[in-house]
């Protein structure tokens, strides 16, 4: 996005003390970065592209916390050979045919995008300061080590790095510091580094969520009996060895329930998307479904708080898959509720961060 260039006033100081002497590099303007980051994306649907991502993924060792031996043969003898092609049919369900690409994809471009314009509105700083947005995956593409790489050689020489996580998990956020931290250790000369913190219990945040629950609520045909706060799982032996997600995911959850109104009973907190078989945070939201069913819930809807976008965990995790379990236990009404995405107030909560996190540079 083309954005009238602003002039920081210390490139102005520098420019001041005289020319370059003889064979010295251009000097860049001096410019202030920001950079959006989330979990990642396949590049396409098909069992290749597909077996990439989920390697580059699973291979993780903040994701995957166990012997790395024997998960390299578990990895590589059985999950990339039958996972691929299972996860590559349900991303072919949601898949941007447009854009040939994923919405995950597809939504942070477009907080990137709407990020910047805010920066050209004068919203993130006062006249004089040059802020670049830029995005990047923690897994997949476009690569955060090609996003700092961009950054940097338009002349940022202090980054802000956002991940796009509520709550601190180190499978989600701290995986986004060690790739940022990983790229830097290969550039000689390394831009200043800030990242922003998890959000889970601020208050922009938490209004955002509550207000688009409203929302959705109030373009439904019936009432849900119950609303479920659903939120990524990670084992409980993460929780046991100091992760303080669940303890995070648990507040966003109380707060949002608070700021609605609503009772224990009528707003739940669970958690998906486990894998393996070793225990995860409970309940999980699959089992909860299919319980509410079995005790004759009949409206239900289900809303994602720790994810910023909305993708495969929340579209057909939650708006296929687990419909389906409520609807065959007897449900009738089933809504699922859509992520902050770039909607007006889910920008403005980037917006927030970014303004905080940035005082003393802008």
């Amino acid at each position: 996005m083309n954005v009238q260039t602003r002039i920081d006033p210390l490139a102005k100081l520098y420019a001041a003390t005289g020319p370059l002497p003889p064979g010295h590099p251009a000097v860049k303007p001096r410019r202030i970065g920001v950079l959006l980051t989330n979990l990642g994306t396949p590049d396409a649907t098909d069992y290749w592209s597909m077996r990439r991502y989920l390697k580059e993924f699973l291979w993780d060792r903040r994701v995957i916390e166990v012997n790395r031996a024997l998960w390299w043969v578990i990895l590589n003898g059985i999950i990339l050979t039958v996972r691929p092609g299972k996860k590559g049919k349900d991303y072919d369900t949601i898949w941007n045919r447009e854009r040939d690409e994923s919405p995950l994809k597809t939504i942070t471009r477009s907080q990137t995008e709407k990020l910047q314009a805010s920066v050209a509105a004068g919203l993130l700083g006062p006249e004089g300061v040059d802020v670049r947005v830029d995005w990047g995956m923690r897994y997949g593409n476009p690569s955060v080590k090609s996003a700092l790489e961009r950054l940097q050689a338009e002349g940022c020489d202090r980054i802000l790095l956002v991940p796009l996580y509520p709550q601190y998990a180190a499978a989600t956020s701290a995986t986004a510091c060690d790739k940022a931290f990983e790229a830097l250790m290969q550039m000689r000369w390394q831009p200043a580094l800030r990242v922003a913190p998890p959000y889970a219990d601020d208050p922009d945040y938490i209004a955002a969520v509550a207000d688009s629950i409203g929302e959705a609520l109030s373009k439904l045909d019936f009432e849900p009996e119950v609303i479920i706060a659903s939120f990524h799982g990670v084992p409980k032996e993460y929780l046991l060895k100091g992760d303080p997600y669940h303890c995070q995911c648990a507040k966003t959850a109380r707060l949002i329930r608070e700021k609605l109104g609503l009772s224990a009973e009528k707003f739940m907190l669970t958690f998906q998307s486990r894998f393996g078989s070793a225990e995860w945070l409970q309940p999980y939201t699959d089992e909860t479904i299919k319980g509410l069913a079995a005790k004759g819930v009949k409206r239900l809807a289900v809303v994602t708080p720790g994810f910023s976008a909305d993708c495969l965990e929340t579209i057909e995790e939650i708006g296929g898959e687990n419909a389906e379990y409520f609807h065959h236990g007897g449900g009738e009404k089933f809504a699922r509720i859509e992520c902050l995405n770039d909607s007006p107030g889910g920008i403005r909560v980037i917006e927030s961060i970014v303004r905080r996190e940035l005082m003393g540079w802008i």
